[in-house]
């Protein structure tokens, strides 16, 4: 069963972006009303075939350019999302947590995007991964990074940030993570990080 949310949430996601190398246009046929369909579709994993809730969206490496895609807040089951390797811009939404709730695989890596890195990240509980590394992003990384407590795989090399190195509750990332940022300085400790939470 397909749910009507799903298939909003992909025609948006299509709507919103430019897709020069035609790679969603020529997949994303939602003409085709098959059982299960939308989980045929380049880049979109399901939970399984009988019940086709959309989980993933792998979107890497398609060429594709525009804003972040709202759209995908409608997709209420998504627990990963990689736009990386594109030419997406603009800045990360500051509800991201609320947009995708679930939210364990965050790669926004290799793109332009600007702006600054939204605090509401420490809403996203489930978080194993966050990849921004290679984009515009300025400002100073927010403390409240550093209770994320599932969080295992992070980079924010190669922007423009400033400020401190928050210090992650259960996990030590390699000085690579943080790379060319030509402002970032130090770690904070972990008891000044729990009295903002």
């Amino acid at each position: 069963m397909v749910l009507l949310s799903d298939i909003l949430c992909l025609r948006s996601v299509k709507e919103s972006i430019e897709d020069p190398l035609n790679n969603l246009t020529s997949s994303w046929n939602f003409d085709n009303q098959t059982e299960g369909f939308p989980c045929k579709f380049s880049g979109v994993d399901c939970w399984h075939f009988d019940e086709s809730k959309v989980l993933a969206l792998n979107l890497s490496n398609m060429g594709l350019r525009g804003k972040f895609p709202m759209g995908i807040q409608f997709c209420s089951s998504v627990v990963s999302l990689n736009l990386s390797n594109n030419a997406f811009l603009g800045t990360i939404p500051s509800n991201i947590s609320k947009l995708i709730p679930y939210l364990t695989i965050l790669d926004l890596s290799h793109n332009n995007f600007s702006g600054e890195i939204p605090s509401s990240f420490s809403n996203c509980s489930y978080l194993n991964v966050l990849r921004l590394n290679h984009n515009q992003i300025v400002g100073n990384l927010p403390l409240e990074l550093g209770l994320l407590s599932r969080i295992t795989s992070f980079s924010v090399a190669r922007n423009m940030l400033t400020g401190q190195v928050p210090e992650f509750i259960t996990a030590k990332f390699k000085p690579e993570s943080y790379a060319h940022n030509a402002r970032l300085c130090g770690t904070l400790e972990l008891e000044f990080l729990l009295s903002i939470s």
